[in-house]
């Protein structure tokens, strides 16, 4: 399957959908933040970036610019995940960049769904 990397500072949230992923024959690489996630994406290259969004010290909106701002990441899909799940986070999300945003709480379906419109 495909690599799937997972950024995430619940470390119970980040321990789930690694599981979920996993379980389904993906390849799984996780972050409890967001240091240097320029560089982690650079060398990793996953298939899609899973991002929550309330990170500490750089949110997941400031990541996400950043990362479709850099040459080399802009390629790579990036969903957010979060608990902020208004229609207008969505939206918002998207005008920042998202490939897709995924609400929490998720199924294990909507997770690997999501995933999987990403990952060939």
């Amino acid at each position: 399957m495909g690599k799937v990397m997972v950024v995430d500072d619940a470390y119970s949230e980040l321990k789930l959908m690694e599981s979920i992923l996993r379980g389904a024959g993906h390849h799984v690489v996780t972050l409890i933040d967001g240091d240097a996630l320029e560089d982690k994406v650079t060398t990793e290259r996953p298939d899609v970036l899973l991002l929550d969004i309330v990170l500490p010290k750089r949110n997941g909106y400031e990541l996400l610019r950043a990362l479709k701002r850099n040459e080399q990441t802009r390629a790579t899909p990036i969903v957010l995940v979060s608990s902020k799940n208004q229609e207008s986070d969505r939206a918002w999300g998207k005008r920042q960049g998202a490939d897709d945003y995924l609400g929490k709480p998720f199924t294990s379906d909507q997770l690997l769904t999501t995933v999987g419109r990403f990952v060939r």
